[in-house]
């Protein structure tokens, strides 16, 4: 479902992705991890069309993403931001609905209200939030608001940048197995930013470790445990002693 071959991106002198190659198969949930400014977020901004690459082309479902219809494009995806990223002016179910009020995907106000609720029920959240605003709600409550928004337009794809930040254990493991059961409900292509190895654990079908501007391993989760990469065995067990630089 999507391709990057060969990508690079620079910023000034900071060489980001200095060539990631990496695919995703239709229905697979990828887990890229890696340390903090190794270019996770850029790599998902690339797939996006939020930033150009200099070099390299990525595909989505065989099509370069740099032709086309722009709306058309950005349609077949959904996404969790880190922060929850609510608008605090509009009451839950317009956040929800977002995409479904405005644009190519636009839909009768009614209807929209309806598509809303019925993702809150999805990822437990009672028909009673639809009118509350974000302030009102816990972390854990606008997380699962985020969540109940990126798959709202039933996308294809959906991204999920640090699912379970600022989260307690308990809520992390809520959130974690919401995403998976939507992800494989809905038979979604799945690409996931996190440090959280649990949440990796948990949602995962292969794991991509990103370092240095390159994909460092890529296999999946069964065999991250074994496999003999010492920079992702440095990484998934928390280690300071190893090939990457712990003061950076």
């Amino acid at each position: 479902m999507i391709t990057l071959d060969n990508v690079h991106k620079t910023f000034g002198t900071n060489a980001v992705l200095r060539g990631v190659n990496l695919s995703v198969a239709k229905g697979e949930s990828l887990v890229i991890i890696g340390g903090s400014g190794t270019g996770k977020s850029i790599t998902i901004k690339s797939v996006l069309g939020l930033v150009t690459p200099e070099h390299g082309t990525i595909t989505v479902d065989g099509k370069n993403i740099s032709n086309g219809d722009r709306d058309a494009f950005l349609a077949r995806f959904g996404m969790l931001f880190q922060g929850g990223a609510l608008f605090d002016s509009l009451p839950i179910w317009q956040n929800v609905a977002f995409r479904l009020l405005r644009g190519s995907l636009k839909r009768p106000k009614d209807e929209a209200r309806e598509i809303a609720i019925e993702k809150l029920r999805r990822v437990g959240l009672k028909p009673d939030v639809a009118d509350r605003f974000p302030a009102e709600l816990s972390g854990g409550m606008q997380k699962r608001v985020g969540l109940a928004r990126a798959i709202a337009a039933e996308p294809e794809i959906i991204f999920f940048d640090e699912p379970t930040t600022g989260l307690d254990p308990i809520m992390s493991g809520v959130i974690n197995e919401l995403i998976r059961e939507i992800v494989v409900e809905m038979g979604a292509t799945a690409m996931t930013i996190t440090h959280d190895m649990t949440s990796v654990r948990a949602i995962a079908d292969s794991v991509a470790m990103l370092h240095d501007g390159v994909i460092q391993w890529h296999g999946p989760v069964s065999e991250m445990d074994t496999a003999d990469d010492p920079y992702l065995q440095q990484f998934i067990h928390g280690r300071a002693e190893g090939p990457i630089d712990a003061v950076r």
